[in-house]
């Protein structure tokens, strides 16, 4: 996925919620690994409920059915404390065009989202090799702006398949 457009022109790293931080970079390493790995990265969402993750692939003909699914996936998640949306795209920088792991998240009712990525290089014979550090990308649209935050709902308004067993 390659086309989704994120401005930015960040002279400063904002303050990134915790648990939002945490799932961003949770999912970067998940398609890091899968990469290093050597398997494709299927654009997928991680959703936090509770204590846990729930993640899903967004397999789609282009890069707006990408999107659209993984909106789809989310934007009604009762109960969820934050969500990434993570995919194989690029960052155009000051020195050039940089493929990068791309992770965008947000958390209930907040305006905007985050983008933050993990630029990788391809050298000649196919190997990665991935900088040590994630770098703030810039706002992302928020696909949980219109949900309350996490404890403000009751177990009987999650949606079943986020509940607990």
């Amino acid at each position: 996925m390659t086309e989704r457009m994120v401005e930015s022109s960040v002279d400063e790293v904002p303050e990134i919620p915790e648990i939002l931080e945490k799932v961003l970079l949770f999912s970067l390493d998940h398609a890091k690994g899968k990469m290093e790995s050597g398997e494709d990265v299927i654009p997928f969402t991680s959703l936090a409920v509770k204590e846990t993750l729930f993640m899903e692939s967004h397999p789609a003909d282009d890069e707006q059915g990408c999107f659209n699914l993984a909106q789809h996936t989310v934007q009604h998640a009762r109960g969820a404390e934050a969500y990434s949306f993570c995919y194989d795209g690029y960052v155009d920088l000051d020195e050039g065009t940089h493929d990068a792991l791309i992770a965008e998240g947000g958390v209930p009712g907040a305006d905007k989202g985050f983008a933050v990525g993990q630029l990788y290089t391809v050298d000649d014979e196919g190997n990665l090799k991935f900088e040590s550090e994630p770098v703030y990308i810039g706002p992302a649209p928020n696909f949980v702006i219109a949900l309350r935050p996490a404890d403000e709902y009751g177990d009987d308004e999650i949606d079943e398949k986020y509940r607990e067993d």
